[in-house]
């Protein structure tokens, strides 16, 4: 198999099937018995394993940090191993902190006073500390909470498009693969058994064990599973700055024909949502949007993956839900009609295949599709 540079490898397989393995052969904490790993055309065997491991970033399941150092010193132990010059080290340990979305004065902490999720952010930046190509991640997230779990997967891919390098990525979790790589490998009993982009391989399973890997609710839902929140949001939702008095607020509602607003600051942050009612209980012309309007707001990353929001979107009733990039800025909206449109499409587009619970998802969307034609959802957004 070749990996390119800028690939987002991950492998993904059963226990026992090899992943973590081949992943430890190409930093050589094991030997390959037979056959060659060439980095740059150069064969691993052949070169000096300390420089070699220190070309790779590495990033395990338990972070790896050393107790007894701080996160600055955890950061720069590969630049200072390669006599990198202090004030070269502190400038790298600023930038990859910033990186982390961490402030710097995490940097005099020690690992103790970090929690789990912050721990294994400064465990993922480290991994680019003496700037390494390519960076090798063994099941980093498989320990932690779902949420925590997603925004470091946010991170992960920021990481990926802002620095171009290259991952090699072991998981356990399927929808983590699908979110992560542009090329999956599957594996089992120490062998390849498909190799693919999530799309072919969502689409074209090479056999049974494939299929069953990759889940049947996975495989209906075959679109939704490999197409991002941004790809089909609606851009430019109809917002209001949080300093604005609720007579504009009232005014935007009449001009927009809408009974809701989303709430930014002056930097374009998702902030609030402001309804109707909650602006006919507090109204005062001159009195401002942020002392009405509600906090508590549900949203979606622009980097979800479909099927995470049909989910939530269909089961919680939302008809739309506010979109946010990485910095916590609004750039659109999903809405519920789109979704159903999107799973209608996944689940029609089906062959017949004898399965009875095809029929019963398609009765559940054509039911979600009347109940929104007949009573829609109170305070949507524009859509």
């Amino acid at each position: 198999m070749d990996i390119n540079a800028g690939d987002f490898v991950c492998f993904i397989g059963t226990s026992g099937s090899g992943k973590t393995t081949t992943l430890r052969m190409i930093n050589r904490m094991i030997n390959p018995t037979s056959g060659k790993i060439l980095l740059n055309d150069e064969d691993v065997t052949k070169m000096d394993p300390v420089k070699l491991r220190r070309k790779l970033g590495y990033v395990i399941q338990d972070v790896g940090l050393m107790p007894h150092m701080t996160i600055r010193d955890n950061i720069t132990l590969v630049p200072k191993l390669l006599k990198w010059s202090k004030e070269k080290r502190a400038q790298r340990a600023e930038k990859l902190i910033k990186l982390a979305q961490l402030p710097t004065e995490f940097l005099d902490r020690y690992p103790s006073e970090l929690s789990g999720g912050q721990q294994q952010r400064i465990g993922v930046v480290r991994a680019f500390a003496a700037n390494q190509d390519i960076i090798l991640m063994d099941e980093p997230f498989g320990a932690l909470d779902p949420i925590t779990r997603e925004s470091l997967q946010d991170l992960v891919l920021d990481l990926q498009k802002r620095l171009g390098k290259t991952f090699i990525f072991v998981t356990h979790d399927m929808d983590e693969a699908l979110r992560l790589a542009t090329k999956i490998v599957i594996m089992s009993e120490g062998k390849i058994v498909q190799m693919d982009s999530p799309d072919n391989i969502l689409k074209h399973p090479k056999n049974d064990f494939v299929k069953h890997l990759i889940g049947e609710d996975r495989l209906i839902q075959a679109r939704p599973s490999v197409t991002t929140v941004g790809q089909i949001m609606l851009k430019a939702p109809i917002s209001i700055s949080e300093n604005a008095s609720l007579h504009r607020a009232l005014q935007t509602m009449h001009e927009k024909r809408v009974d809701t607003l989303l709430v930014t600051d002056d930097e374009d942050h998702l902030v609030g949502v402001l309804d109707i009612e909650q602006l006919d209980l507090g109204y005062h012309r001159k009195r401002p949007v942020s002392e009405v309007m509600n906090r508590e707001i549900y949203f979606v990353h622009e980097s979800s993956i479909i099927r995470d929001s049909v989910n939530r979107i269909l089961k919680l009733g939302y008809r739309n839900i506010p979109v946010i990039n990485q910095a916590g800025k609004l750039v659109g909206i999903v809405t519920r009609a789109t979704l159903v449109d999107m799973v209608y499409d996944a689940l029609w587009g089906q062959e017949d295949s004898g399965d009875d619970a095809v029929p019963e998802l398609k009765n559940a969307v054509t039911a979600q599709q009347k109940k929104d034609t007949i009573a829609p959802a109170k305070g949507a957004l524009d859509d």
